[in-house]
């Protein structure tokens, strides 16, 4: 299965669009004042949040003189891919969106189905990308206390779906994560939830595009460990990297340079504290085994 969505072509076309109108030395109302339309929705297009209307760009080719024909063809053509429906929204249908559970923004998800590389930090949950189905329905259960259970079900499969990009991309998704501690001790869902959350996890492991990392409670106290996060990368260098943040308020997209960068190297300051992936599965393995012997003792 090859990454494919609507997010990648939306950014691509964004950053072309943003380019052509800096060459054409147009400020942002000015385009607006030529497009009878206000200047958040160029702003939008030119961010990749906006879903791209054929008429507007071939207004925009006018306005910033594209003589080129195979540059008209390719922004075209960025229209149409930007206009096609993921294949994950069929798993969202019907569900309302919540705060907490990124499985339903479905920006995020566009996001990863054309990042390269997600690296990140969660101080009390595993990364959705490696939960058993069993997990996901514990942590869904927590966070959409009001959802129907068809529609946490529906969120479960999607989250399984998504791991796919781990083992059936090509190449596959480059996943780098540093795990706090607590997420090995706190039992989701309980100590059979826990046994086979964490032998998976184990597996996971050992995919050659996955590393693992685990912050233990005996590295102290460090920067990264004031919230989750995940820097998601793009192979097109014309297509900035995200950092999307999440918290008590919602969720936040940070695309400014120097905010990726800050969170690039609060990541890797992490990974310099915390256990290298041998180490790593070697903790996991001992706290697999606690849980799997508080499963096997008398009550």
């Amino acid at each position: 299965m090859v990454a494919s969505g609507p997010a990648g072509p939306r950014r691509r076309l964004g950053a072309e669009l943003r380019r052509l109108r800096t060459g054409a030395g147009l400020h942002l109302d000015q385009v607006a004042d030529q497009l009878q339309c206000s200047t958040s929705k160029i702003s939008r297009l030119e961010t990749g949040k906006g879903i791209p209307k054929p008429a507007d760009v071939r207004e925009l080719i006018r306005i910033y003189d594209v003589a080129a024909d195979s540059e008209r063809d390719m922004l075209l053509r960025l229209v149409r891919e930007s206009r096609t429906e993921g294949w994950w929204e069929s798993y969202t249908d019907g569900v309302a969106p919540e705060r907490f559970v990124l499985d339903v923004q479905q920006r995020y998800t566009a996001l990863e189905v054309d990042a390269s590389a997600i690296r990140g930090y969660d101080p009390a949950i595993l990364h959705g990308l490696l939960q058993v189905p069993a997990y996901s329905r514990a942590v869904m259960g927590l966070l959409l206390p009001h959802h129907a259970p068809q529609d946490i079900e529906q969120l479960v499969e999607l989250r399984a779906r998504r791991q796919e990009a781990l083992t059936e991309r090509d190449p596959p998704l480059e996943l780098v994560l540093v795990l706090d501690e607590a997420v090995l001790r706190r039992p989701v869902g309980g100590a059979g939830v826990m046994t086979n959350q964490l032998s998976a996890l184990l597996e996971f492991s050992e995919l050659p595009a996955v590393a693992l990392h685990v912050l233990p409670f005996a590295a102290g106290l460090h920067r990264v460990q004031l919230g989750r996060f995940d820097i998601l990368e793009f192979p097109d260098e014309s297509v900035p990297d995200v950092v999307y943040v999440e918290g008590h308020a919602g969720e936040t997209y940070l695309e400014n340079p120097s905010d990726v960068d800050l969170y690039k190297d609060v990541l890797a300051d992490a990974v310099d504290h915390a256990l290298a992936p041998e180490a790593s599965r070697a903790l996991i393995a001992r706290h697999l085994d606690k849980y799997a012997t508080s499963r096997r003792a008398p009550r």
